[in-house]
């Protein structure tokens, strides 16, 4: 039997979005990145969709994308935001899957829940929810059905493989260590198995109550250890060396988090691609495979009976997500998890609730509730409109309003999924921002039950949280949901100011237009302005949540202050006459604003100042330009060096774009650049600016390969080092007879 090998990614994040705009804020510890969504996307995601696999001199030998060789899932929520901010690796994820499914005849990709929330500890609806949604979104997004469904944490009990094996899904991945026994074909004979003696080159079959089937496989602990924990990725050759001695006939497999490939380790993803270049040229009698490919060829024979409740990342079985068990990052060992168990009552709690109102109101509004909450998943995937799953769904003959409030009832339902998400409880502390974002969700999911004549859920959640306390900084989750959540909260009145917020932040108030919409992923906000050059700025606002047929009007007044930001903002109902606020009106201001939002606030402000500042920068370095004169006899800088400083970052693009060719003191000025150091901040803005051009010049029809060739060596000249990757990933796209590839491809680093 010949050695398969499958080395598995499991790409997630916590649920970041703001549960009203739908978008991922700022968030401070991952500065200077704008997000942790964005910081990893950086990290591991797009440098595993362009992976370099090096020559023998260093050089790029070629790029890979990683996707085409790597079993991976990734998380529905995480590629709702990479389809946004990222849809270069997303798209080449989805590349990914089909070229290895015309490789193989079975795709790389496999599903994943939706939500990542510990099934075992799932009531049978949310279980056959989260499997519903997860297969949907699977479906709009790669095109075909899964084979495969990778569970949280891979937390399991036989009542999660029902429901997988139900909606048609005939796989998942395992640890070694959640196996309890096996049993050979036609024997009841079942032996004790643990992860040292367990046999995992081939995949075991769990015979279900129902009589269905469901294929296990388990992945190498110690090898998939090594890769997350133990520097395995230090050295690509290594790597190999391990695999190629650990298999044997049959399957080895491995499974770490997708982030270990650059995340965590800084160009682990090299290692990788060394790896998956080496195995997919078959050596050492190593062929390179997925799951699924496997399984069609290989299917189980062996009988396996699983540990009920187990995961991979508690000991103690599902614990860690519900109790203080010792499971945790091992970063604090004086800590206790006694809030884990408080804080999952809260949540239950409350789930409990919006189940209950749920099935109670829906049934005059669903021609069958729970058929609707299942199939909701594929508005949420984008795969079918409003309008039609209201015709499949929604009772006949009902009102607009009632149709309204059928929908807010599932978003009130998404929100309750969203918040029980696991990373709630996986860390070591109560007050961190997975807790936070869990009970964000929460307050969502509970206004929305009081907006659809629900109860009133909220008492008993904060009783609930009052019981949790954080080891850091002693808040009560009560004290964090009041301080830190409840400000988060949006009403359609707070939106409107926000939307005239981000209106002057983007400098957009200053335009000329009656009507402009402020769009979020969840919302979108139009402002009419009854006169747009008129001070304070008055008129209506129409309110549109993306998956909510019913609009909001109000009426609204915007004072300008002193500063950006400083602006008090008036909004009410509409009036029956006018479009005016009553002067008595609620007034909101930034100062009320969470932080994360004043934030985004704050850069969007910047961002025009530095696309501003820039605009003037450009003249006075062009005129600075002609008032640089040539070195005299035994000048070794400029004088008043200090003043022509300040125009480094103009001065050095006037030079790097060409601009400066020709000029008289053409070479003084290169030697001055090289030799006065700008900021950290300039260099970094200035990389970002010739990069991008270095790429417009390669997109361009056709394309100017000389001229891109012309930046890198003056670049060169003045010993300024951009990071060339997303340059290098442009130039590897373009076909190779492109004129002038060789030589641009050469001074990219690439061997030629």
């Amino acid at each position: 039997m010949q050695r398969h090998l499958c080395i598995h990614g499991h790409f997630y994040q916590p649920p970041r979005e703001d549960p009203w705009l739908g978008e991922v804020l700022p968030e401070g510890s991952a500065a200077p990145a704008l997000n942790w969504n964005a910081r990893i996307a950086r990290e591991s995601y797009a440098p595993l969709a362009f992976a370099r696999v090096l020559g023998v001199d260093g050089r790029i030998a070629r790029i890979i994308n990683a996707y085409e060789w790597l079993s991976f899932n990734a998380g529905p929520t995480l590629l709702e935001w990479m389809q946004r901010h990222e849809p270069e690796a997303y798209a080449r994820m989805l590349d990914g899957d089909r070229l290895s499914r015309e490789r193989l005849g079975f795709g790389n990709a496999m599903a994943q829940i939706r939500h990542h929330v510990i099934m075992p500890l799932a009531p049978d609806l949310d279980k056959r929810v989260e499997t519903a949604w997860a297969v949907a979104d699977f479906e709009a997004r790669f095109g075909r059905a899964p084979e495969g469904m990778w569970l949280p944490e891979t937390a399991v009990d036989t009542a999660t493989l029902e429901v997988l094996a139900e909606a048609g899904l005939a796989f998942t991945v395992l640890a070694p260590r959640q196996a309890e026994a096996v049993a050979d074909p036609g024997s009841d004979d079942w032996r004790p198995v643990n992860e040292d003696s367990l046999d995992i080159s081939c995949p075991y079959r769990v015979e279900l109550p129902s009589g269905r089937t469901m294929a296990v496989f388990f992945y190498h602990g110690a090898l998939s250890q090594a890769v997350a924990f133990e520097r395995l990725l230090e050295d690509g050759e290594r790597f190999w060396e391990r695999l190629s001695g650990a298999a044997g006939e049959g399957l080895l497999s491995l499974a770490t988090d997708g982030e270990t490939y650059g995340h965590h380790f800084t160009f682990g993803e090299m290692a990788l691609a060394f790896v998956l270049d080496t195995a997919a040229s078959g050596a050492d009698g190593i062929a390179l495979t997925n799951y699924a490919r496997y399984l069609a060829s290989n299917p189980p024979a062996q009988r396996v009976r699983l540990i009920e409740a187990s995961s991979w990342s508690c000991v103690h079985g599902v614990d860690r997500w519900r109790s203080d068990c010792g499971c945790c990052t091992g970063d604090h060992p004086d800590w206790n998890q006694a809030w884990r168990a408080p804080l999952r009552q809260a949540l239950d709690q409350c789930k409990a609730g919006l189940d209950t109102h749920f099935m109670a109101a829906g049934k005059a509004l669903f021609k069958n509730p729970e058929a609707a909450l299942l199939d909701y998943g594929r508005i949420l995937a984008g795969s079918t409109d409003r309008d039609a799953f209201a015709v499949q769904h929604l009772a006949p003959d009902l009102d607009a309003a009632a149709a309204a409030t059928s929908f807010q009832l599932l978003s009130m339902m998404r929100f309750g999924q969203a918040m029980l998400a696991s990373c709630a409880w996986f860390f070591d502390d109560l007050d961190r921002l997975e807790p936070a974002n869990a009970m964000a969700n929460a307050l969502r999911a509970m206004d929305l039950a009081r907006e659809t004549g629900g109860p009133d859920l909220e008492p008993d959640f904060l009783n609930a949280l009052a019981q949790a306390a954080s080891n850091r900084t002693g808040r009560t989750g009560r004290e964090i949901f009041d301080h830190d959540v409840r400000p988060r909260r949006e009403t359609p009145a707070s939106l409107t100011a926000l939307a005239l917020w981000t209106l002057r932040a983007r400098g957009l108030d200053t335009a000329r237009d009656d009507t402009i919409a402020i769009d979020w992923p969840n919302v979108s906000v139009t402002l009419n302005l009854a006169d747009p050059q008129a001070s304070p700025l008055t008129g209506t606002a129409e309110i549109r949540f993306a998956l909510d047929p019913e609009t909001r009007s109000l009426a609204w007044r915007c004072t300008p202050g002193d500063t950006p930001l400083a602006c008090r903002t008036q909004v009410a109902p509409l009036p029956a006459k006018g479009a005016k606020p009553p002067a008595d009106a609620p007034e909101f201001t930034a100062d009320d604003l969470p932080w994360n939002k004043r934030q985004a606030l704050a850069l969007e402000r910047m961002g025009r100042f530095e696309r501003d500042l820039w605009r003037d920068m450009e003249p006075a370095a062009l005129a600075g330009l002609d008032m640089f004169q040539p070195f005299a006899e035994s000048q070794t800088t400029q004088n008043m060096a200090w003043q022509w400083g300040r125009l480094w970052v103009p001065l050095a693009w006037l030079f790097l774009s060409g601009k400066a060719e020709g000029h008289p003191a053409r070479d003084d000025l290169a030697r001055f650049l090289h030799e006065t150091i700008p900021g950290p901040a300039q260099r970094t803005a200035q990389a970002q600016r010739v990069v991008d051009a270095v790429i417009e010049t390669m997109q361009a029809d056709p394309p100017r390969l000389d001229e891109a060739g012309a930046i890198i060596r003056r670049c060169r000249e003045i010993q300024f080092h951009p990071d060339w990757w997303a340059a290098q990933n442009a130039c590897w796209l373009l076909p190779r007879d492109t004129p002038g590839w060789a030589e641009l491809a050469e001074l990219l680093w690439f061997e030629t």
